[in-house]
């Protein structure tokens, strides 16, 4: 999918597409010659049966069209047409705008009127305002879900912390932001995975443009099909109007799929088009959706072993995982930790009217020392419940090594470095690098071992 090559589009109409349904030859040429060389893409029809083929095909940004056409009234077909679903945004051309005319237009949906006679400019005027409505819809719909997710206690898109481990995660989620790669991000639950996706998203030339999170495994996997890819009216039971997918919201920006692996085949198959092509069909239409957006997408567990159980398509995860982003676990990252903490106070003491509490010396050794199974969510559990008590619960924190029968260190040293071999397939280059070696180390080791 091509990368936007600036900020952001001085003109809404640059990146739109357009259909232009006129009968009249010559007034079709003129609406298609003035708006070909501003927008992405010009269809046109002559009747309404050859637009209702072209909005069958594709989905277009704005619909231009003339209401008088023969056997049928724009209008009158216009409102036949919703009822099928396929239909955005419509600019009617008209030589009368009396009230019934306008009572009409209201009710099939028409966003704009433009009169006849009418010049170029009015036209263009016309359809910018109908893309800016669009986009203030699509920000309002996307803030909202932000909201939502703010309530919830979304993670902040900072990457916070100096470790050499996070500065690793920071250094690559830089070096390819600006490019349209799809990127996968791994690790264990509540090590901020999503602030990875945001950061990259944040960096990147699609800054400006909606960033949309999805939790795969948090939608019923019934109706994950429809809330990524949209669907007409009818296409299940229930749904008496046609929707946007979230997909088609993020186009311009940045799409994050958590926990991909719950995607079911359907959709995996329908992602993979996506990816290879940048384009959706709505559930229950024919017609394709053209999107321009980067995939960035995460999981808890290795794909490669669902993968071999064949719950995950092996040419998908070749597709997704251009890239490979791995979150370190909390514990890895050592004093970020206190970092991380200092903000959680900061941000959970203004949220809740608590007085913030001052982190100890005893309280930042017994922090450090804690094993930190959760990772960041259960780091910021902690400071919550210390906020809301008035102190910090030092005896909840174990420390990092359980007691346990110390087993040599030759023998703890095999086992780690067989178990990431493992989990990695034998990639022995990947696994210095997760181990915190050298690859000639994985080597020298699995010599000795007659590997």
């Amino acid at each position: 999918m091509p990368e936007r090559g600036r900020a952001e589009l001085a003109d809404p109409l640059e990146g739109a597409s357009i259909l232009v349904v006129d009968d009249e030859p010559g007034m079709r040429h003129f609406l298609v010659k003035t708006l070909r060389p501003l927008c992405r893409r010009v269809d046109e029809a002559a009747t309404a049966a050859e637009a209702a083929e072209r909005l069958a095909a594709r989905q277009y940004d704005v619909m231009l069209l003339d209401n008088i056409m023969p056997g049928q009234k724009g209008l009158d077909w216009l409102a036949g047409q919703r009822e099928l679903g396929g239909v955005t945004d419509t600019v009617m051309i008209t030589a009368y705008a009396d009230l019934q005319t306008a009572i009409g237009a209201l009710r099939a949906g028409v966003s704009d009127f433009v009169l006849k006679p009418f010049r170029s400019a009015q036209i263009l005027a016309a359809l910018r305002r109908c893309l800016e409505m669009a986009r203030l819809r699509r920000e309002n719909f996307l803030l909202r879900r932000e909201l939502g997710s703010a309530r919830a206690g979304s993670a902040r898109p900072e990457l916070i912390g100096n470790s050499p481990a996070i500065a690793e995660v920071r250094a690559t989620l830089e070096r390819v932001a600006r490019l349209s790669t799809p990127v996968m991000v791994t690790g264990a639950s509540g090590t901020g995975k999503e602030i990875a996706a945001r950061h990259l998203h944040g960096h990147s030339g699609r800054g400006h443009a909606p960033f949309v999170p999805i939790h795969c495994g948090a939608i019923p996997a019934e109706m994950i099909e429809f809330e990524l890819f949209g669907h007409a009216p009818g296409a299940f039971p229930g749904a008496q109007g046609g929707r946007e997918g979230l997909l088609a919201s993020a186009s311009g920006g940045t799409v994050f799929l958590d926990d991909v692996s719950e995607l079911g085949p359907g959709a995996q198959t329908a992602l993979l088009r996506v990816l290879e092509h940048g384009v959706i069909r709505p559930i229950g239409t024919e017609r394709e959706v053209q999107l321009d957006l980067r995939v960035v997408a995460s999981s808890s567990r290795p794909l490669a072993r669902a993968v071999e159980a064949g719950t995950f398509r092996e040419d998908l995860l070749f597709r997704i995982n251009v890239v490979e982003v791995h979150m370190p676990r909390l514990a890895d990252r050592g004093a970020d930790l206190i970092d991380l903490a200092e903000l959680f106070l900061d941000e959970i003491a203004a949220s809740l009217g608590l007085p913030r509490l001052e982190l100890t010396g005893a309280a930042r050794a017994a922090m450090l020392r804690h094993h930190w199974p959760g990772n960041i969510r259960e780091l910021r559990n902690f400071v919550e419940r210390a906020l809301i008590f008035g102190r910090f619960q030092l005896e909840t924190l174990a420390p990092a090594v359980p007691a346990r029968e110390i087993a040599p260190l030759e023998d703890t040293e095999r086992r780690e470095i067989l178990q990431a071999l493992d989990a990695l397939g034998g990639n022995r280059a990947e696994a210095a690098r997760r181990l915190g070696v050298s690859r000639k180390t994985i080597d020298r080791k699995c010599a000795a071992w007659g590997l």
